[in-house]
């Protein structure tokens, strides 16, 4: 008798309920979800139940892994349409269709992309967007066009006076501005509502501590490919020779990239560094990879040429180590920006410098600033062989 017993509290410790067109792998997920909801548990399995039959894998998929915060709050009206709309644009596009479960519900199915406030942005951007994609043939021509259509579609641009660094679309939209992670979470939440995979990447810390970025990626057949809020082509950008220097093992220099589901870290939030609910992949491999094949393709091709810069206080000082200022400087050709970087201070080898690669025979802008805070900009003609840039922060 004691053993039946025994035998009868094993097997009820390990049922867990069944949900009507659910697979079995979220039963155990599901619950604790629920419980994790306390009173408000009722609004997830309404959301759970209402669901149509062919989009209540995607529910659940967003019921195990959201956050806390977000089991507690969301309601099902909110959760129902996020997920309407999302299978909307699966069966709408093309590329949408052709997407694997595992990416659909993990880069294009989240409302949400970080700690941001949870707008309810999903239909409102499927019809903003989806007139921009809905000639496009394939994933990487619906992507070009979001990426182009963006800035004008929402009226929003980079500005340090935004209210915060991790606003919310609507957030963005209300101000028209955001920060660097403001303008990718628009764009990850446009691509997402037109069927395309996306997800924000991002370091803590440039290599050589001049701060955080953040930014796009976008899933096709297979890899990711970086982009942002202010186009260019895929895997190319003003941050790139930044990124080919990451540390992977300094998490304070490493890249990272989101994800709804749980992954091996969480993403480092410089505005709030107690938050880790926000999940991510250490992705720095491929950049560091990434970029020296750039690189050595560039070095390769016989138009680019080493470039190298470093700070002085004034022209007079250029033999004198100690008066060497570490600065930050951004090159530009034209309106567009090539790169940038921190030049070394007093304390570091002479030999030690900022560098770029530049095509030869064009003329670059060095843009900096003076100890006083003012904006200065100096036009170089690159030449044929490699050269030192100096500049000075007063003349």
């Amino acid at each position: 008798m004691k053993t039946w017993c025994v035998l009868f509290i094993v097997c009820l410790f390990a049922c867990t309920m069944s949900y009507d067109g659910v697979p079995k792998q979220y039963g155990r997920l599901l619950d604790t979800a629920f419980e994790k909801a306390g009173d408000h548990a009722g609004e997830l399995k309404k959301a759970l139940e209402n669901c149509p039959v062919e989009q209540k894998e995607g529910m659940a998929y967003l019921i195990a892994y959201m956050p806390e915060r977000d089991l507690q709050t969301l309601t099902a009206d909110f959760l129902l349409e996020n997920v309407k709309y999302a299978y909307l644009a699966r069966e709408k596009f093309a590329w949408a269709k052709e997407l694997p479960d595992s990416i659909f519900f993990n880069e294009v199915l989240p409302y949400v992309s970080m700690n941001e406030t949870r707008d309810n942005w999903r239909a409102d951007f499927y019809n903003r967007f989806s007139r921009y994609v809905r000639n496009c043939r394939t994933l990487e021509e619906a992507i070009d066009s979001v990426n182009r259509n963006i800035r004008d579609e929402v009226m929003v641009d980079y500005n340090t006076k935004r209210e915060k660094p991790d606003q919310s679309p609507y957030e963005s939209m209300r101000q028209h501005m955001a920060s660097c992670s403001g303008l990718s979470i628009l764009l990850v939440d446009a691509f997402r509502a037109v069927g395309i995979p996306a997800r924000v990447a991002g370091t803590p810390n440039w290599h050589d501590n001049r701060g955080n970025h953040n930014w796009c990626e976008v899933w096709i057949d297979g890899e990711w490919y970086f982009t942002e809020y202010y186009p260019n082509r895929l895997n190319e950008s003003w941050f790139f020779a930044d990124a080919g220097k990451a540390d992977k093992n300094d998490r304070q220099h490493a890249i990272f990239a989101t994800s709804f589901a749980p992954a091996e870290d969480c993403f480092p939030l410089v505005w709030d560094s107690t938050i880790c609910y926000v999940h991510a992949r250490n992705v720095t491999d491929r950049y560091v990879q990434l970029y020296r094949a750039y690189e050595s393709s560039l070095l390769d091709d016989g138009k680019h040429v080493s470039v190298k810069v470093s700070m002085f206080e004034t022209p007079a000082c250029t033999l004198n180590s100690d008066d060497r200022v570490a600065a930050n400087v951004d090159v530009f050709c034209g309106a567009d920006q090539m790169g940038g970087g921190r030049t070394v201070g007093a304390h570091q080898d002479m030999n030690d410098m900022l560098e770029f690669l530049l095509e030869k025979n064009k003329t670059y802008t060095f843009k900096y600033s003076d100890l006083a805070g003012n904006d200065k900009a100096v036009d170089v003609k690159i030449g044929e062989k490699p050269m030192v840039v100096k500049l000075y922060m007063k003349e």
